[in-house]
């Protein structure tokens, strides 16, 4: 238009005017023409440039994946484990590739709940102060269903104990919590294990005379989650959850002793290298450890 000739004064009409006509400034006019020739630019990634690729990192996650003795771990985890071998990358994007490859576990979806009657922590500050206990149920080929009663620290989420067993007794139920006191106190005794609580449901097997006189026994204070409410329970459930994922949905198992031994052999696996993201993706042993020195140098 700045090019077009006046009819009256044979003049073009120049910059100046026809922006003050279309009300523009001049370096919004004299933009234009050179967005209209320049090609548009590919969106790119903002930011530093990192070292590796989208496929690069993909296939290290991929080995991340295969080394590991687990099953179905997280992105979050993945994470830990690349920044462990020098890998520096986020989590964001550890999850977009995890995303984009497949290779994330499947996850439930979230229920929706009502009030809930447990509304606090049941974490602990140091170990040997409160430990959970439960029990799942498993199917072996020879001996059929079988009960599974494991034992776990609430602080350190280290697993203290675990038994199968065919029947379900309240004896049974016991052999975590003994294998517990074994190994953290190195005997079994009247009142060895003082100043420890543990976390239990209404079951028959805990809530059985036998099951709390053994407690007593030990110096043991039980400590019944509320009723109905599982989340009082929560770090057993959880443990609990994760044996299932990493072995006995993967596992076949012919006998009782078999899925023992097994469960043995997992639980030492699990606290040596299991990583806890509350923690800073420390294994529980390390966690332990770690807890022991700091109260030590205090």
């Amino acid at each position: 238009m700045s090019h077009t000739t006046s009819p009256s004064t044979h003049r073009r009409y120049g910059v100046v005017r026809v922006c003050q006509e279309w009300d523009l400034s001049r370096s919004t006019f004299y933009a234009q023409p050179g967005r209209r020739v320049s090609p548009p630019r590919e969106p790119a990634k903002r930011g530093p440039k990192t070292a590796y690729t989208d496929e690069v990192l993909t296939g290290h996650i991929r080995q991340v994946l295969a080394a590991s003795p687990f099953l179905g771990e997280g992105h979050r985890k993945v994470w830990a484990r690349l920044r462990a071998q020098g890998i520096r990358t986020s989590k964001p994007r550890v999850l977009r590739l995890m995303r984009q490859a497949d290779l994330l576990a499947p996850s439930r979806l979230p229920r929706v709940v009502g009030p809930r009657v447990h509304d606090g922590t049941i974490t602990t500050e140091r170990p040997n102060q409160m430990w959970g206990t439960d029990a799942t149920s498993t199917v072996t080929v020879a001996d059929g269903a079988v009960t599974v009663f494991i034992g776990v620290d609430h602080c350190t989420l280290e697993g203290i104990g675990i038994h199968a067993a065919k029947r379900a007794t309240r004896f049974e139920a016991l052999e975590p919590i003994r294998q517990g006191v074994r190994q953290q106190f190195g005997a079994v005794s009247a009142g060895i294990a003082t100043g420890v609580q543990v976390r239990h449901d209404h079951g028959s097997q805990y809530m059985s005379d036998d099951f709390q006189a053994e407690l007593r026994f030990l110096g043991i204070t039980s400590s019944p989650a509320f009723v109905r409410a599982p989340e009082g329970n929560g770090v057993a459930e959880r443990f609990i959850r994760t044996l299932k994922e990493q072995l006995l949905w993967v596992r076949t198992f012919q006998t009782v002793e078999e899925l023992r031994q097994a469960c043995l052999d997992w639980l030492h696996l699990y606290n040596e290298q299991w990583l806890i993201e509350r923690h800073g993706f420390r294994s529980p042993i390390q966690v332990r450890r770690d807890l022991l020195v700091t109260r030590e140098a205090a």
